[in-house]
């Protein structure tokens, strides 16, 4: 089968498309015809050996997280799929077994591929809402769970002013609709050629990404993009007793931001305590999650579009289609 490949420790650019033999599953498991996936940042920051020294990669490594497409075949033991059925969900690659949650992992051998293999018995795997389009699907996954998992810890109020530090990704143009759902006041960061997207999506004000352009006394503020070793002036622009949740690596701590009056959280839900991919696919159904796709490309372009998000400015979600 193609996929994409990475066969050493580097940047993206040294990725390659090439044919590698088609996963089987084993019980428990099920094969996947990947209709289409997105990039997350795990798909380059692996590879980069980021995290060589907890989750070494076994090579030929293929990336990719989140996915649409068809169960091609079922191993022994699973019940809750058949071959044909729709499905979506994300899954991590295996050499973060450690990192993927204590109960029933998601694992993968990667979905920037023509097939995969996926661990059956997951709350991040579900099938996919017949009004929900594959490429929605694909695109919703990690920045759903995400936006969900955020929503549900941050406990956001009516008219509460929520200050979003990255807006214009995956999860911020997620997050964004879940806020203005429940009457946030919402200022994002944004480049002046997506704030029309931005504020469509639900954001009451844009801003610059200058920390002097930051609000003063917000009830929360949402970082998703900063290394959260580097969240002192984010943390200025909250009041006291207001909430500040980050995403981001290394996991904080509360001297980083010079600021005890401010509660800080890190938000990884890894066990899919907020709801795993069915209630993302339900929240979508709805109309209440939309995926905003920037690009497209397709699995040829497969390596292009991994060099694009770790090097260019994207709006929304980087989708392959295979």
């Amino acid at each position: 089968m193609k996929a994409v490949v990475v066969t050493h420790y580097g940047p993206p650019e040294e990725y390659t498309i090439a044919d590698v033999p088609v996963p089987r599953p084993g019980p428990g498991q099920l094969q996947v015809r990947i209709a289409a996936a997105s990039i997350n940042p795990a798909d380059i920051r692996l590879p980069s050996g980021a995290f060589h020294d907890f989750a070494p990669l076994e090579f030929p490594h293929v990336p990719g997280n989140d996915f649409a497409g068809t169960v091609s075949e079922v191993g022994a033991g699973v019940i809750s799929y058949r071959v044909g059925d729709e499905i979506f969900g994300q899954a991590v690659p295996r050499a973060l077994r450690a990192m993927a949650g204590a109960n029933r992992p998601s694992l993968s051998t990667g979905s920037l591929a023509e097939y995969a293999v996926f661990e059956a018995d997951t709350p991040f795997l579900a099938h996919r809402p017949p009004n929900l389009s594959v490429e929605q699907a694909a695109a919703l996954p990690t920045t759903g769970l995400t936006a969900r998992a955020l929503m549900a810890t941050a406990n956001i109020q009516p008219g509460e002013t929520v200050l979003v530090i990255g807006a214009t990704g995956g999860v911020g143009t997620a997050v964004l609709p879940l806020l203005a759902g429940v009457k946030a006041q919402v200022i994002a960061t944004s480049t002046t050629a997506d704030a029309p997207t931005i504020r469509a999506l639900g954001a009451t004000r844009t801003i610059g990404y200058a920390e002097a352009e930051y609000p003063s006394d917000v009830d929360v503020a949402l970082n998703l993009t900063l290394p959260s070793d580097q969240l002192t002036a984010v943390a200025a622009a909250v009041r006291p007793g207001g909430r500040l949740l980050t995403i981001t690596y290394p996991v904080p701590e509360q001297g980083w931001i010079g600021r005890d009056d401010v509660e800080l959280l890190f938000v990884l839900d890894m066990d899919g305590t907020y709801g795993g991919m069915r209630e993302v696919g339900e929240l979508a159904a709805r109309g209440e999650l939309p995926a905003t796709i920037g690009r497209r490309y397709t699995l040829d372009q497969g390596v292009q579009a991994c060099v694009d998000f770790a090097r260019a400015h994207t709006t929304g979600k980087l989708l392959v289609t295979i």
